[in-house]
């Protein structure tokens, strides 16, 4: 660095730590430049790299996905919201996304999924909730932001999920014996790896 005196701002000097040379070109240049580190880190995947290793493993792989109404406003637990879900998933089959077993409570959903290695699941679930959306009656917002996810990694897992997400209903006073909520099922029958 040719130039470090008093009226360069403490920002050029950082950038020049990262940048060699990096002098204004005139006074109105003095903003901080974008230093590589930081292009690096903007272009970085949704995954870290070393997850491929993981969702190798479990190719493909199977996810349990939550979600909830905006302030967990009573909206789902009916017949359009539970039609749109089953024609969402049918229309998701012909893209390799396959919905199996799923319960929607009222104010929440719990499902399974399984994609390819190439599945965005923050898109799928934001179209997803789109596509409930046509089913609710009540005026938007409909939806928390965001959702809840977890890789199952074995079987034995996806029976404890599936068991806990069965007696939903049960544990919220809605039915008495979980196979009475109408507003659950499964799309294809998906098996976790071993």
């Amino acid at each position: 660095m040719k130039k470090n005196t008093l009226n360069w701002c403490y920002a050029q000097n950082v950038v020049a730590a990262f940048v060699p040379n990096a002098e204004p070109k005139n006074k109105l240049d003095r903003r901080l430049s974008q230093a590589p580190l930081q292009r690096t880190i903007a272009g970085m995947p949704n995954r870290p790299p070393r997850l491929e290793l993981v969702f190798q493993k479990y190719d493909p792989p199977l996810y349990f996905v939550t979600f909830n109404t905006h302030r967990r406003r009573k909206l789902l637990a009916n017949r359009r919201v539970h039609s749109c879900l089953i024609e969402f998933a049918k229309l998701g089959e012909q893209r390799g996304i396959a919905l199996g077993r799923y319960v929607i409570m009222p104010d929440h959903v719990h499902l399974f999924v399984r994609g390819g290695i190439d599945l965005v699941l923050m898109q799928w679930t934001r179209m997803l909730k789109r596509s409930l959306s046509k089913g609710i009656s009540a005026g938007p917002p409909h939806w928390q932001k965001g959702f809840f996810d977890h890789l199952i990694r074995h079987s034995e897992s996806y029976s404890e999920k599936w068991e806990y997400v069965r007696q939903n209903p049960v544990r919220a006073g809605l039915v008495n014996d979980p196979d009475d909520w109408p507003w659950q099922g499964e799309i294809t029958r998906i098996e976790a790896l071993q």
